[in-house]
């Protein structure tokens, strides 16, 4: 399995678990477009996995909740390289409330980055590998898309609702060669989890390194951080992976945080 001269979109990937995505599959010889609303950062992160090789990457700027402007970068990605074989629906944001207190203009803006964004891209991309008889299409979802957490009732519903999206997909795309899947991870170290720990400690009148030790970490088996290699690591297999025998399906990747 390998994804040598595969062309793959994958949002979000400017910082974080998408970038590091981007450069594994770079490092596997992949042509991978950077797409990220911050247009300077992701022309960087091209830039740096490009000087790695072998593969290479290149920017376009995507708000994953505008049709336009998704339609528009998958274009540009298929103008440049002649079509999408792998898509990576990361892009996402975290927003804590209690149910009482949570602001209906944010429920609405996280749940269009994560299941608008999801579909948008998909839909997008999905005429391109039908036309090529092959593709595959890799959700972020969370450990939370199979189990709940306090304050989270919208990325819950959200990331709950990508694995229904990818089953649909899956069904549909199955004989034309388009698989489904979705990553869940744990906590993983990036600025989105280290932005969380002082707003649940507030919001749950605990200390920080409750937060972290009980709360984010307390039901893995060893106390740590899933990584952003990690999770790379399993989108590579998703994306490599030839044949229709994995799709549909959902993959933890959460030093036992949840076993479902």
């Amino acid at each position: 399995m390998n994804l040598k001269d595969k062309v793959c979109i994958v949002t979000g990937a400017a910082s974080g678990i998408g970038k590091a995505i981007a450069e594994r599959y770079v490092a596997d010889g992949a042509r991978v477009a950077i797409a990220d609303l911050k247009m300077e950062a992701a022309e960087k992160a091209a830039e740096e996995l490009t000087a790695k090789g072998p593969g290479k990457a290149m920017a376009v700027e995507m708000d994953v909740t505008n049709e336009d402007q998704v339609n528009a970068g998958v274009e540009k990605v298929v103008g440049a390289w002649g079509g999408v074989d792998v898509l990576v629906s990361n892009a996402g944001i975290q927003i804590v409330h209690p149910i009482e207190d949570f602001p209906y203009n944010e429920w609405k803006k996280l749940l269009s980055i994560h299941l608008d964004g999801a579909f948008l891209t998909s839909k997008a991309v999905i005429p391109h590998m039908y036309e090529k008889g092959a593709g595959s299409i890799i959700f972020m979802g969370s450990v939370h898309s199979k189990e709940a957490s306090a304050l989270k009732s919208a990325y819950v519903t959200a990331k709950h609702g990508l694995l229904g999206l990818a089953r649909v997909i899956s069904k549909e795309g199955g004989k034309k060669g388009v698989r489904a899947n979705v990553i869940c991870p744990g906590f993983v170290k990036t600025p989105l989890v280290e932005k969380q720990i002082p707003e649940q400690a507030k919001d749950l009148g605990i200390s920080e390194e409750e937060v972290v030790n009980r709360v984010m970490l307390g039901q893995t088996v060893d106390t740590e951080f899933t990584t952003v290699e990690d999770v790379a690591e399993v989108a590579w297999v998703f994306a490599a992976f030839p044949t229709n025998a994995l799709t549909g399906q959902s993959l933890n990747v959460s030093h036992g945080w949840s076993m479902t």
